[in-house]
């Protein structure tokens, strides 16, 4: 393992979708224990600087691993499959018709009843695109369709901070 090890190498687990979220900050624990530049004060200046890299690197690792979603996207790009959500923004048009239906129920919402709904849905529709990533990408190791149910996914995440904003709103 060296610093350009993929993140599931560095933290020794598969490299799948599905992930012991409790074990996996268990060994992120474990290695920034190991890693972490106080054990190194004593230690000459190479010897700091590379636990300084290396315990960046695994915080990095850390945080694409822990999120479902940046986990989903950085097991596109290891596969080839680039999410590219800058410029590929094309999603199927029942998707879209969704979101259309879910910006013009927030621009209608007037209590914070309706935003609580409105949030609620997405929730359940956002647990429902999850298990739909761990699906393409354990079982059927599509990553093409993965890459497209990222961008859908990250569409829906941004559409439940929009509602969540507009709850904070209401609330002041």
């Amino acid at each position: 393992m060296n610093l350009l090890s993929n993140d599931f190498e560095i933290f020794d687990v598969p490299a799948q979708f599905a992930l012991d979220r409790a074990s996996l900050d268990e060994r992120w624990k474990n290695l920034q224990r190991e890693a972490h530049p106080d054990r190194f004060t004593t230690a000459d200046a190479q010897a700091q600087r590379q636990a300084m890299q290396w315990s960046v690197r695994i915080n990095e690792a850390y945080q694409r691993l822990k999120d479902p979603l940046k986990r989903a996207a950085y097991l596109c790009e290891l596969n080839g499959a680039p999410i590219q959500a800058e410029n590929n923004t094309s999603m199927p048009a029942a998707f879209l018709m969704q979101q259309m239906q879910w910006r013009e129920d927030l621009d209608e919402a007037s209590s914070a009843e309706d935003l609580e709904r409105m949030a609620d849905d997405v929730a359940q529709t956002r647990r429902g695109m999850l298990l739909g990533l761990q699906r393409t990408a354990d079982e059927e190791r599509n990553f093409l369709e993965l890459a497209r149910q990222v961008r859908a996914l990250m569409f829906v995440e941004r559409f439940a901070r929009d509602v969540e904003n507009r709850l904070d709103q209401l609330g002041q």
